[in-house]
């Protein structure tokens, strides 16, 4: 298989995932009447059992013991499990309340609280588009607290959630599915012993009719939470190893527009005139984003290819005229002193 066919397998892998990252939303009101903090619960628990299983099939258990004589590494990673215990929680008590739109808020927003974290934390240097974009990012803000009556928290809670999840994972450098199977092993204990709790108080939602749906249904429904979680990972690691990062980052914004889409057209949220001037804002930052990091790719693409240019045009050593024995031409250009 050709590297084009790669790539556009790539490409497919990237746009699945985000696609069902994107169709979330109708998901998680499949579950209710149960509470966001039970659902959550049960995600972590069948999570575990899904990438297990997924492990098991492929036979990849050689990366485990190396690690776990990394304390510092399985700190970060325990870190990144709850903070991303926290995002998912969020999402999902923001999904069945009736705040789609605010949760798609959350992830539009995400790529500038990324980049605000690498100056504030890893002291990166922005360049000038990168600030004009954190700035129309601040002022959308600003015109959504108007739009809200209030702080847009639900979004702020998900993207420095899921920011600061991204910049641990960083830190511990673990391929996608063995930190997933790392941070659903540590959340595992807490989710299954919360379910416990809830079955002993008789409130739990697991084994039990909800609504309209059986109890065998809404309890598969459930289990079905760790698979969903599962495959769109796979697919976003599969993507990874075969597009460039540019082409995810571009990617990531089909989960973010699919989730606005639906709170609009299939659960008629309201946008007021305020929202659209904040969102448009939003999407404004993006386009800068995108635009500079685009024109930033082309630009050191023409500087290696210049390099190399350059370098095959070079005579190679040991032709130059002294290795003909003829004399050298003297230097015209000015002296270079050291």
């Amino acid at each position: 298989m050709t590297d084009q066919d790669e790539a556009g397998r790539g490409f497919w892998y990237g746009a699945a995932a985000y696609g069902m990252w994107g169709l979330f939303p109708l998901f998680w009101p499949l579950l209710e009447p149960s509470a966001a903090v039970d659902i959550l619960a049960n995600r972590m628990v069948w999570s575990l059992v899904a990438v297990v299983l997924m492990l098991l099939v492929q036979r990849r258990w050689a990366w485990i013991r190396p690690l776990l004589a990394q304390p510092r590494r399985l700190a970060l990673v325990a870190a990144a499990a709850v903070v991303i215990s926290v995002n998912w929680g969020v999402y999902i008590w923001g999904v069945n309340s009736g705040h789609v739109v605010e949760t798609s808020l959350g992830y539009f927003i995400n790529p500038l609280v990324t980049i605000g974290f690498g100056v504030l934390l890893l002291h990166e240097r922005l360049r000038r588009a990168q600030w004009a974009a954190v700035g129309v990012g601040v002022l959308a803000v600003a015109v959504l607290t108007v739009g809200y009556g209030r702080l847009p928290w639900i979004a702020l809670t998900l993207a420095l959630s899921f920011a600061t999840y991204g910049l641990l994972k960083k830190k511990v450098a673990l391929g996608g599915q063995e930190s997933f199977a790392l941070e659903s092993a540590v959340m595992f204990p807490f989710a299954l012993g919360f379910l416990i709790y809830l079955q002993i108080r008789g409130t739990g939602s697991f084994g039990h009719a909800a609504g309209s749906t059986s109890a065998w249904a809404h309890s598969g429904l459930l289990m079905i939470s760790g698979l969903i979680t599962a495959v769109p990972l796979l697919c976003f690691g599969a993507a990874a190893v075969r597009v460039p990062l540019t082409t995810l980052g571009l990617l990531q914004y089909l989960a973010p527009v699919f989730q606005f889409l639906i709170g609009i057209a299939v659960f008629h949220e309201s946008m007021p005139p305020a929202r659209w001037a904040g969102f448009a804002l939003v999407w404004a930052a993006l386009a800068i984003l995108t635009f500079d990091a685009v024109r930033r790719v082309r630009a050191d693409r023409a500087a290696l290819a210049a390099a190399a240019a350059a370098a095959a045009a070079r005579p190679p050593l040991g032709s130059g005229p002294a290795a003909a024995g003829l004399p050298e031409e003297p230097a015209t250009g000015p002296a270079v002193t050291r």
